[in-house]
């Protein structure tokens, strides 16, 4: 079996393969104080309850967006599972070719988001992540990362306007029926979900359009993250969520680099 950590800022999403069969999947908050020990006794209860034993886990990937959370993970896996993990970044094997102006600016997670894409779909795409900011990749189908956005995601949209506006009350995410409201926290359940379902929309159609005019067939959108279906609701321009698309990812660039890190 193997160990997979997707690290954002919000979360830290850690997945257990047996081959190519996702067993487990737990969710931690991230929080770069905490050590090594403190994760690990986490991790490894989180194993017990699920009738798992460390001692099965043979490798290990991560991928990290919080330079600053590294130390502590590295050394919680290599103590309490015996392994030493690969980190995506420079160096690590990937299959995609990335276009950027500076290619070690990408975010480790976009990458992976482009290997699991292009693996599974194996045509061009736009790759959607809705954490904490959203993403928005441009992938062709030999496999070259063109770019993309980035866009303050829902939760921070929402947030914002909560601790800038005195008057604006904290709200859920959810839909509301209509786009006039009678209401405040409908009004501003409306403006974010409807104003954010708009944005996604207007960038997926420009994206396309750049795509084409550079020869790719219209591309494939598929998203993922927490809020992918609350938006999918509305748009019409997503053609598949898929929840595990990072860890599916992180999974196959191990096994493309494994021979690396057994030897």
């Amino acid at each position: 079996m193997i160990l997979v950590l997707d690290v954002g800022n919000t979360n830290i999403v850690i997945g257990i393969y047996d081959d190519n069969d996702l067993v487990s999947v737990w969710r931690l908050s991230t929080d770069s104080k905490r050590t090594a020990d403190e994760y690990g006794i986490q991790v490894i209860e989180l194993f017990k309850k699920n009738n798992l034993n460390p001692l099965d886990i043979k490798g290990a990937i991560i991928s990290s967006v919080v330079p600053n959370i590294m130390y502590s993970l590295e050394h919680m896996i290599i103590k309490y599972f015996k392994v030493m993990p690969i980190v995506v970044g420079p160096g690590v094997k990937t299959g995609i070719n990335v276009k950027y102006d500076n290619p070690r600016e990408v975010g480790a997670d976009r990458i992976v988001n482009a290997v699991a894409a292009h693996e599974i779909y194996k045509r061009a795409a736009i790759i959607i992540d809705f954490g904490t900011a959203t993403t928005f990749c441009a992938l062709t189908a030999k496999g070259n990362y063109l770019g993309g956005t980035i866009c303050p995601g829902v939760q921070i949209s929402s947030d914002a306007l909560f601790e800038r506006a005195a008057k604006l009350p904290r709200v859920e995410l959810v839909k509301p029926k209509n786009i006039i409201c009678k209401n405040t926290v409908t009004s501003i359940q409306a403006g974010i979900v409807y104003g954010y379902v708009g944005q996604v929309e207007y960038i997926i159609n420009k994206m396309k359009e750049e795509m084409m005019e550079c020869g790719e067939e219209e591309p494939f959108v598929v998203a993922t993250g927490g809020l992918a279906k609350l938006i999918n609701e509305e748009s019409g321009s997503i053609d598949i969520i898929d929840p595990i698309l990072t860890l599916t990812g992180l999974r196959i660039i191990y096994y493309k680099n494994r021979e690396y890190v057994l030897k």
